[in-house]
């Protein structure tokens, strides 16, 4: 065993933010298998709300991995992992399955039975909504994925954490990253009106960071009252592609469309940083956008632990 698998047997869990758009969601999935993957990890598990992300981080984890649950899988039937002793020499190494999906075609029991069986037969088996086949399958994964606000990484061990711990955290904090990105694509739609075209993504905890290597010449004031202008106009935001939205009835360029509130009236106490930030290295400067914080907030308690969000979901609807 590898110097790095060792350290894995001593991995409790990590916290890392949840970035926003597909391309930053399939890196930061590559670079969870790079720190976090022991080969020996047979049973991974996955829990979020449904446009959180869970797919993006394993095309980013398993590359070339079959999905079972996106617009092409939807024809993968029978399910692979259902028909083990079917797929002549060349069975799948890696199996994938959505439970949330299958439960449409599948009694938990039978899908449960199959992990069971791959899990036996030294296969590895990946399992979005992984909450929903704990109890049935009555065991815990090797590495245990939760994806909100932050992502939650962790390897329970006898004594947890359980998947209901996880998935209480995550989905609490999700609503959290729909408002921030919802605000992000609005501060961005008025950026374009100013013609302000060219700039980096980030993100910071119930907030998001627009990077310039040349500042524009804007009124940050000025900025935020336009945003708060379409934020009162509760404008509906709409799925309209897989790199667009609609924001009212405006075609809105977007990586990540299912990852917003459903109106702009929605964004709870949008507020921009009235001040250029300048980054130490780099020397860029930075519009910090932040949303659901007090008016007395501290830029140094963003990132802070006490922010971390442990009370019941939010209905949004």
């Amino acid at each position: 065993m590898s110097y790095s698998d060792r350290m894995q047997r001593n991995h409790l869990y990590s916290v890392l933010l949840s970035p926003r758009g597909a391309p930053r969601m399939v890196d930061q999935g590559k670079q969870i298998a790079q720190q976090f993957l022991s080969p020996f990890d047979l049973l991974i598990g996955l829990i979020g709300d449904s446009g959180s992300g869970k797919s993006l981080i394993l095309q980013g984890m398993f590359p070339g991995l079959e999905l079972t649950n996106d617009d092409e899988g939807v024809n993968v039937r029978p399910l692979p992992i259902i028909n083990q002793d079917d797929t002549g020499f060349f069975k799948p190494h890696t199996y994938h399955l959505d439970i949330r999906f299958e439960m449409a075609f599948y009694q938990l029991h039978e899908l449960a039975d199959a992990i069971r069986k791959a899990l036996d037969n030294g296969k590895r088996v990946v399992v979005e909504h992984f909450d929903l086949i704990y109890e049935q399958l009555g065991m815990n994964a090797h590495l245990l994925i939760g994806i909100g606000e932050e992502i939650i990484i962790t390897r329970p061990s006898v004594f947890g954490p359980e998947p209901e711990d996880i998935k209480k955290v995550v989905f609490a904090s999700i609503n959290n990253r729909r408002m921030a990105h919802t605000a992000e694509d609005l501060v961005e739609h008025c950026l374009i009106d100013r013609r302000v075209y060219h700039f980096e993504h980030y993100d910071v905890r119930s907030g998001f960071i627009l990077s310039f290597h040349d500042r524009p010449d804007i009124d940050l004031k000025e900025l935020e009252f336009d945003v708060k202008k379409l934020i009162e106009a509760d404008l509906p935001i709409s799925y309209l592609d897989a790199n667009h939205v609609l924001i009212g009835d405006q075609r809105h360029y977007c990586t990540g469309p299912r990852m917003h509130v459903k109106s702009t009236g929605k964004v709870k106490d949008f507020q921009l940083y009235q001040e250029f930030l300048i980054h130490p290295i780099t020397k860029n400067s930075q519009i910090l956008g932040l949303i659901n914080l007090p008016s007395d907030y501290k830029l140094a308690d963003l990132n802070s632990l006490r922010l971390m969000t442990f009370s019941e979901p939010e209905n949004e609807s």
